[in-house]
């Protein structure tokens, strides 16, 4: 009885763990797919106007360090984080693709030069957490440069707060991309407690506060007849 108790733990302890980290997938899927009517926009005006390519540089740099540190040969038993990351890596490199095939030559020219720069990034996290480092050391080290990249990406929300609060507007703040970033953030923090690792929940409990900020705010700016735009990441603002 109590071998079959502990297994029936086991099991529901596995099932939340995956479903925390299937979710997270699916809310993060979301996000992924919000940029795609702007580039819809440059590829009908065959010109990225003044849409900036940076937000989509460093999301595919994130997403490549964030999926190496999900790999079986870092970190054991995460897979999830190798998915969405995966996802989210080839999302951030066609929407790079399109950006620079209807940018003009300067912003061309310094988009292939930044997308150079995080791919020759990657080969040297990839070579030296394989040469110089071995498990458990590895996944340290891939672990704390994911954490400082995913704090990085926190710069966004928190301009997004900034904005919202000065101008008491959510005209850049659209609800639906608030409440996905929230959820999934709530659901890799789930998952990242259940895995026991604070490489994953660490980050995604700060941003989850984040998303809780941008859901008040969010509340406490909105207008009956206000409809939020574009998110501001996507301009060049």
């Amino acid at each position: 009885m109590e071998i079959s108790g502990a297994g029936g733990l086991f099991s529901t302890y596995s099932i939340c763990s995956n479903a925390a980290g299937i979710a997270g997938n699916l809310f993060a899927f979301v996000l992924f797919v919000s940029p795609i009517p702007t580039f819809r926009r440059i590829i009908r005006n065959k010109s990225t106007e003044q849409f900036s390519g940076l937000p989509y540089i460093y999301a595919l740099l994130n997403c490549l360090i964030c999926l190496w540190y999900g790999t079986p040969i870092v970190s054991p038993g995460i897979i999830l984080v190798f998915t969405v990351n995966s996802v989210g890596a080839v999302f951030q490199l066609a929407y790079i693709l399109i950006f620079i095939v209807y940018a003009e030559r300067t912003k061309k020219l310094k988009m292939l030069g930044l997308l150079f720069g995080v791919f020759t990034a990657f080969a040297a996290v990839f070579s030296i957490s394989i040469c110089l480092f071995q498990p458990p050391n590895r996944q340290t080290f891939v672990g704390y440069l994911s954490v400082i990249s995913l704090i990085s990406m926190f710069a966004s929300p928190l301009f997004i707060i900034n904005l919202v609060i000065r101008t008491r507007s959510v005209e850049y703040m659209p609800f639906y991309l608030s409440l996905a970033t929230f959820l999934m953030s709530l659901s890799f923090f789930a998952y990242g407690m259940f895995k026991k690792d604070p490489f994953i929940y660490v980050p995604n409990g700060i941003g989850g506060v984040l998303g809780i900020i941008q859901l008040v705010l969010y509340w406490r700016y909105s207008r009956p007849n206000e409809e939020p735009t574009r998110p501001l990441l996507e301009s060049n603002a």
